[in-house]
Parts: C-alpha cells; structure tokens; sequence
C-alpha cells in the first residue's frame, strides 16, 4: 500500500516536468524558426543564422540577485564568452512568449555570436539564456579537433535519425580524407580572417570547386559551416539539429571527410568550423 501511494504521488510530478521539457523544445523550435528566416530589427534588415543548440547548463541555471550572469554561468561549468537573459512573465502559452520576446529582442535572437540556449519555466515566469561558450581548454589544434569530429560524426551516422522532415537510416561510416581537410582548412581561415559565415568565399568559390583546387576528384561534395562552438562536441551537436547540415552527416553517398577549424579573436564568432564530405569517382 505504501508503495503504491508514491507511485500515485510521483506520477503527476513526472508528469509536469515533461510537459515543461515539451514546452521548452517547442518554444526553441520557433526560436530557430525565427532565426532561419530573414527579420528586420529596429529597421534593419538581418540574415537568417544558424539554429540554436538547447543546452541544459542553461536551461538549469539560476540567476541570482546582484550576482553577474557570466558569473552563474561559469560557477554552473559554463564558462561564456557572451550572453543574453531574457525573462517573460505571464503567458503560458510558448507561441504567446515567441511572440512577445520577437517584438522586444530581435536583435539577440537573430545574432550569430549565439549558438546555445536554456528554456526553464516555473509558473508563468520564463527564462532564456542565450550564450556562446569560451573556446575548450581540451579543443587541441585542429587536426586533433578535426578527429574528434570524425569520431562524433560517424556516432551520428551509427544511429537512425531524422534531419527536418527527412528520415535516415543508420549510415556507414566515412574516413579521414586530407585533402578534403584541407579544403576545410582554406575555407575555415578565410572566414575567420574576414569574419564571415558562408559557403560561397570571398573569392567566389564554392565548396565543390575547393575540393578541386585542394586536389580531390569528386563525384559528390557537400560542406557543413559553423561559427562560435567552442569543442567538437558543440560544433556537431549544431549540425544534427540543423535539417540541412544534419541531412550532409547522414547522407549515405559520402565516404569521406575532412573537418578544421581557424580561429581570429578579433572576428566576430572567434573560430570557424568547415566539414566537407566527399565521395570519389
């Protein structure tokens, strides 16, 4: 009897906490809704970027009176190199907050400087903490970063997933290709050095055409970006929840990559990740 009555206790309490983590994922579904879209901020007009990766560091953190954000941040194991709080009290519903933080922080929620976010709500109060991590101490240089994404990549593509609407099943994985690293590597460098984010360079070129010019005979080549994430764990997680990019580490007609990234700390994101796949003739 005494058992049954915790379990009678315990289950609306689990029951609440996943109507708050469903919450929470719906309330960052429409913040990279927001994102991938072009918006227009106090007048201005802004690019879509990347989605934003849930984090839960941040999502647990609380913020305490006189007592500086970066500084909860990194006594919670988040060291940030920048942050933005948001709190909304009084709607319950998410589209309700998405709708009330798009008219009063455009500019944060459309910004590249941020790749991470935590949603907590208790009541009708909400919390959102964007931020963009300090670079790991444990990053390596980029060969050893580019390995770790090799090895996170292929526990991707080990497992069925789904990229957007597009369903996957478990992929073989792909090797370590040189000169698809360094094409990454040209292309990481150029954008940190002119603080940008694209596939098409500065010289024009596109991802199939640096995969040439580093000496790789293609059949096929597709190129993941990023900018900001401080690890190889960060830089993935980022693009498996980005559909496009995750569509690229799950796609089965690649064999092979090469990953590297550049860093420039008076750019705007610091360090520049390129992933380019490929697969022979």
């Amino acid at each position: 009897m005494y058992a049954f009555r915790i379990a009678l206790l315990l289950l609306p309490f689990v029951a609440s906490l996943r109507a708050a983590a469903g919450e929470a994922e719906d309330l960052i579904a429409q913040v990279n809704a927001y994102r991938s879209e072009a918006q227009t901020c106090d007048g201005a007009a802004t690019a879509p970027v990347p989605p934003l990766v849930a984090n839960a560091t941040l999502a647990a953190v609380r913020v305490e009176p006189n007592r500086r954000l970066l500084d909860s941040l990194k006594a919670a194991g988040y060291p940030a190199a920048s942050t933005q709080y948001i709190t909304v009290s009084g709607p319950a519903a998410t589209g309700d907050v998405m709708r009330f933080i798009a008219e009063r922080y455009c500019k944060p929620l459309t910004s590249a400087q941020f790749n991470d976010i935590g949603v907590q709500r208790i009541g009708t109060n909400w919390q959102i903490v964007l931020a963009r991590r300090l670079l790991s101490p444990d990053l390596g240089d980029s060969q050893q970063a580019g390995m770790e994404v090799l090895r996170l990549t292929n526990a991707a593509r080990a497992t069925a997933r789904s990229c957007g609407n597009r369903r996957f099943e478990a992929a073989l994985p792909v090797s370590w290709n040189a000169k698809l690293a360094a094409a990454a590597l040209g292309h990481s460098r150029d954008m940190a050095a002119r603080s940008y984010l694209a596939h098409v360079a500065a010289d024009g070129s596109r991802p199939p055409d640096r995969a040439t010019r580093a000496g790789y005979s293609w059949a096929s080549v597709g190129e993941n970006i990023a900018a900001g994430q401080g690890s190889a764990e960060q830089v993935v997680a980022g693009w498996l929840a980005s559909p496009g990019h995750c569509v690229n580490v799950m796609d089965p007609k690649f064999t092979e990559m090469g990953t590297a990234y550049a860093i420039n700390p008076k750019s705007d994101s610091t360090i520049y990740w390129t992933q380019v796949f490929g697969a022979t003739r």
